[in-house]
């Protein structure tokens, strides 16, 4: 046996020389897969600037250092890359996403809370990105809520002032434009949370919509999070 079951750390041999190397890998593999964050998951070339025990997942198609490597997990050490293979189960945090990951076996899924055996899923997700307002009494959103999504809120908060002639605006979807909530300020740093009182599952990919009251928009901007629950189906 040369290296560990679990996280691939090299052990020492009967009367091996330099040992001190073998031990210094070992605690570099340690350090980089205990509380296991990654860089990133989608580089498939090598960073050029990187530092010393930084970490990064390996994707499909990768070149140069990293060719050969895919679905690894990569750890920067002395100048040069030791590559680990990941288990199921394993959790880690993607930077670049601000997302929480689990290993099901052949891919890193975000944001999954509980996996059955057979790869059924349940997810907490945050969706968010910033709305611009136009001139108009309403403007729908880019972003969508996703289809078979159960919404618990929709949350908000106002990054440049909102202008125009309204008194104060809404935020709902088509059929329901206060359902998320009514009579709100139009300054910057205002803030929504438009809490559900009860989960409220999307059958089709819906937008969200904010209305003026009183009035029209002009201009503004407002960072907007949807915060639901999805869930996936078994695989084959």
């Amino acid at each position: 046996m040369t290296e560990t079951s679990q996280l691939r750390l090299p052990l020492l041999q009967p009367a091996q020389a330099q040992k001190h190397v073998t031990v210094n890998e070992a605690l570099v593999r340690l350090d980089g897969l205990s509380q296991l964050v990654l860089q990133s998951r989608s580089l498939s070339n090598p960073p050029g600037s990187v530092g010393e025990g930084a970490t990064y997942m390996v994707p499909a198609g990768a070149v140069n250092a990293w060719g050969g490597q895919d679905g690894k997990i990569a750890i920067y050490s002395n100048g040069g890359w030791v590559f680990v293979p990941p288990l199921t189960g394993w959790r880690g945090w993607i930077s670049d996403e601000s997302k929480p990951v689990i290993f099901d076996g052949s891919d890193w899924v975000p944001e999954t809370v509980v996996q059955s055996a057979n790869g059924a899923q349940t997810r907490l997700e945050i969706l968010e990105a910033d709305h611009v307002l136009g001139a108009g009494a309403d403007s729908t959103t880019s972003m969508v809520i996703p289809q078979y999504a159960s919404v618990t809120a929709v949350t908000g908060r106002i990054l440049t002032a909102i202008g125009g002639s309204l008194t104060g605006w809404s935020l709902g979807v088509a059929g329901a434009p206060t359902r998320y909530a009514s009579g709100l300020g139009l300054a910057t740093g205002s803030w929504v949370v438009g809490a559900s009182g009860s989960p409220l599952t999307y059958y089709a990919d819906t937008p969200l919509l904010l209305s003026a009251e009183g009035g029209s928009f002009a201009s503004g901007t407002v960072r907007l999070a949807i915060h639901m629950q999805v869930v996936t189906p078994p695989a084959v």
